[in-house]
């Protein structure tokens, strides 16, 4: 069987980043795909002809699917991944359900790719990042393995496309300055849950257990692209000349000279440019900033890039 005609379900597939999961399977010559969706809209006929069927325990246990695609949430999630596990299929699933949780592979394939083939023989699942950790991790990686990493710093400026597509049409709605952006995340002690996702989530990606990783999470009113301005410290000097030679080759990067959202919107790289010496650290301290499409890199393509990791095996035996 060739990975293309392998049996996909797209579970969440009429929201935000269901939408672009869909558009990228199409554009990559999946043709064997199905949409599932909440019941409200089940029969609806989406972009691409697949008509969307009711995502329910039932329908995902009944098997005819090789992988599926999550872009639910989390409790949604906990409730049908084991049903898609069941009736035989991989599962790649973009809640955090099942992220940090003992033996899910947690991955970002630029950085622990071979993590994904570990779900073959264990849980069948595995999990993808969240839509900062995913861009932070790819231009982290390549820095620890030159020169290593001993505390980073950042903070995130995130796209409201990250709450949904609901919250997308209300900033489309109202004037960006009269529209009344939500703190959108609870708080896990004196930080919000998304702060402490993100260092949870690097670390685990990098394993690096230990990693001082400190964030600050803000909702901006832009509609797709996250951006991070990232301070990072290194075990060993690293220069600005030399940061930029390395993440200028670095896998789903792109080194520019001012990344933004606007120029990160519908691509596939994590963009990082105005890399700079920290003045503010003792030693080895650099700044950059980066931006990347949190529907795309920070989403749906990484969970795709991982769903082609695992139909590799499919692939070779071809």
């Amino acid at each position: 069987m060739s990975s293309r005609d392998a049996r996909i379900g797209v579970v969440g597939a009429t929201g935000a980043v269901g939408t672009v999961t869909l558009r990228l399977l199409r554009e990559r010559g999946y043709g064997n795909v199905r949409a599932f969706a909440s019941a409200r809209s089940a029969g609806r006929e989406l972009d691409g002809g697949v008509a969307v069927e009711e995502a329910t325990p039932e329908a995902l246990a009944a098997g005819g699917l090789d992988l599926v695609l999550f872009s639910c949430g989390t409790g949604a999630s906990r409730e049908l991944v084991p049903h898609a596990v069941e009736g035989g299929a991989l599962v790649v699933d973009k809640s955090s359900a099942y992220r940090l949780e003992d033996g899910y592979p947690l991955v970002v394939p630029e950085v622990n790719g071979d993590r994904a083939r570990d779900a073959l023989e264990t849980t069948h699942v595995v999990a993808n990042p969240n839509c900062s950790t995913i861009p932070l991790t790819c231009v982290l990686k390549p820095l620890h393995d030159l020169a290593g990493l001993r505390r980073v710093r950042l903070s995130t400026y995130q796209a409201v496309s990250g709450a949904g597509a609901q919250r997308m049409e209300r900033l489309r709605d109202e004037p960006s300055e009269e529209h009344d952006l939500e703190f959108d995340w609870p708080w896990d002690g004196d930080e919000t849950e998304e702060e402490a996702k993100i260092r949870a989530e690097s670390r685990k990606v990098l394993e690096l257990p230990e990693l001082p990783l400190s964030a600050t999470t803000v909702r901006v009113p832009v509609l797709v692209g996250h951006a991070q301005s990232v301070w990072v410290e290194t075990e060993e000097p690293l220069a600005p000349g030399q940061a930029e030679e390395l993440l200028a080759t670095a896998p789903g990067v792109r080194l520019v000279e001012t990344p933004t959202p606007l120029a990160a919107a519908k691509t596939e790289d994590v963009l990082v440019g105005r890399i700079r010496t920290d003045r503010a650290a003792e030693s080895n301290g650099l700044v950059l900033f980066l931006a990347c499409d949190n529907l795309v890199k920070g989403a749906a393509l990484n969970a795709l890039q991982i769903a082609e990791l695992l139909l590799e095996p499919a692939r070779a035996t071809a």
